[in-house]
């Protein structure tokens, strides 16, 4: 159905938590390095429980390899940098959801050749700078099978 995208994860609960999502959602999940953890880290494996064994997981050596696979294909990228909101991003299937790692977000060099497809999720308080990167992804994915399943 959707491909999510974690460029550079930091935190194994994270990616974890994000594989299960996965795996539920009907997602694929797609892990560019460099990770901040171990892939056998066992707080990876804790948080995605005996469910790994089954995701559709990819593993790509950097991000350069990663667009080269996937040169084709139709991306929304999540940032807080973006100007539209995630309810307007253009899903279809298939569609790439990338986002960045949980300290610093996308990098720059993405960010700055796919402006007009930067996409933010609203924050309604001054006083965080974004969500956690797993419920992050969870809005969006199920944002997209929703707007999905009603077409």
């Amino acid at each position: 159905m959707l491909n999510i995208v974690l460029i550079h994860p930091e935190i194994p609960n994270n990616t974890g938590n994000i594989g299960r999502l996965a795996l539920g959602s009907g997602c694929k999940l797609h892990l560019v390095k460099p990770f901040g953890f171990e892939i056998d880290d066992t707080r990876l494996k804790r948080a995605g429980l005996d469910y790994w064994k089954h995701l559709d997981v990819h593993y790509y050596d950097n991000v350069d390899v990663f667009f080269e696979q996937h040169a084709s294909a139709k991306f929304a990228f999540l940032s807080s940098h973006g100007t539209k909101s995630h309810y307007e991003i253009p899903f279809e299937k298939n569609l790439f959801l990338v986002f960045g790692k949980e300290s610093k977000g996308l990098p720059a060099k993405i960010t700055e050749k796919y402006p007009n497809q930067l996409y933010k999720i609203p924050l309604f308080s001054e006083h965080i700078r974004s969500l956690n990167l797993a419920n992050a992804v969870g809005i969006v994915a199920y944002e997209g099978i929703r707007q999905l399943s009603t077409k």
